[in-house]
């Protein structure tokens, strides 16, 4: 332990920055995508421990085959230990439930693609302080235990988004299934999003310093994707102690029991990853975006100025006229500069002369 006086003092800094942090609180934005009677909205009750969807109703048969996707967003604010978690939901109901499903993931591009636009409009600008995010940080998918595999349609998704955000690809209702099916299940799951270069989420390797519990755990959550989840809200007692689970005439099913359902793993998936799912967002996914946004704004300016003035609209005219004008300007200065130069020389050479002369005479005397 060293000596009294000999310290220089910044040991304390993590704790600063931590209560700086707790203080501030943070945010996460979650996506749930997928085919409607999956269970989203009970998984996403499940994991937030929240009643997000009471109003919701069931819609008829009828009405889905004609039912459009829209974005329907829910906020919900977390205080545990001190810590303030603002987390924001964005369900997709009415995907993929009309007959025609080759526009249901537009909408969704586009809600991602736009929150991409205004962050790069508000890192752009002057208040950069006060930066609101809310770009989408992880993209549940679910996909249907009964189709064994991918549809076409999870596969144009996620092949046209998995660059634009962390996709964590999730089988519903697992006890639809038995554990063989599910193992097969999850392997034809992985083959398929490699035949199709689709990327999700990789949890990143954990650090050198980590403890043996920590790297288990880390292993245990690595082997398990995709989360195979059982969602229910209804609250039963197994073995004296109550939790969530579903009642069958054969049973009890507790959703946390590993045994059956991977709940538990990606609800510790979340909590212990959740800012790699961010750092992921802001270094590597908004990154690409903003280098093919600022290349796109080249090429566009490039063909601004060779646009012909008879196709171009009233403000391209103006701009073009604006830059003529300029550019006009900057060769007159330019001629001037070269004239000025060119008539300074001989008069310095005159002076030269001139001074030489007088001396001259002076010599001759």
């Amino acid at each position: 332990m060293p000596a009294i006086g000999n310290e220089i003092g910044f040991a304390t800094l993590p704790q600063h920055v931590h209560r700086k942090y707790a203080k501030k609180g943070f945010d996460f934005t979650i996506m749930v995508v997928g085919e409607s009677g999956l269970g989203k909205s009970t998984l996403i009750n499940c994991l937030f421990l929240a009643d997000l969807y009471k109003s919701r109703k069931m819609v008829p048969v009828e009405e889905l085959v004609e039912r459009t996707v829209f974005i329907e967003k829910k906020q919900l604010d977390i205080l545990e230990k001190g810590i303030k978690l603002k987390v924001t939901i964005i369900d997709t109901p009415g995907y993929g439930d009309a007959i025609n499903t080759k526009n249901s993931f537009q909408l969704v591009e586009n809600y991602i693609d736009d929150q991409f636009n205004q962050y790069f409009k508000d890192e752009s600008g002057l208040n950069r302080k006060n930066i609101v995010d809310n770009r989408v940080h992880c993209c549940l998918y679910f996909i249907s235990p009964i189709g064994r595999g991918l549809t076409q349609l999870d596969v144009q998704f996620m092949k046209r988004l998995h660059q634009k955000v962390n996709i964590v690809p999730i089988i519903s209702k697992a006890d639809a299934l038995t554990p063989n099916e599910l193992h097969l299940l999850k392997k034809k799951i992985l083959k398929e999003l490699e035949e199709h270069n689709i990327n999700i989420f990789r949890i990143p390797e954990c650090d050198s310093d980590e403890d043996e519990e920590f790297r288990r755990k880390d292993r245990e959550i690595k082997d398990s994707i995709p989360f195979a989840v059982i969602g229910s809200t209804i609250q039963v007692e197994v073995n004296g102690r109550k939790t969530r689970g579903r009642v069958y005439p054969w049973g009890v099913i507790d959703i946390q029991d590993e045994q059956y359902s991977d709940f538990a793993k990606l609800k510790t998936f979340l909590s212990l990853h959740m800012q790699d799912l961010k750092d992921a967002t802001n270094e590597v996914l908004y990154e690409n975006y903003r280098a093919m946004f600022l290349a796109k704004i080249g090429n566009d300016s490039i063909r601004l100025t060779t646009k012909d003035l008879s196709s171009a609209t009233p403000t391209d005219k103006l701009l073009q006229l604006k830059e003529e004008e300029i550019r006009r300007m900057q060769e007159q200065l330019l001629q001037m500069q070269e004239a000025l130069r060119q008539s300074s020389a001989p008069v310095s050479s005159a002076q030269s002369a001139d001074e030489l002369s007088p001396q001259s005479g002076k010599d001759d005397e």
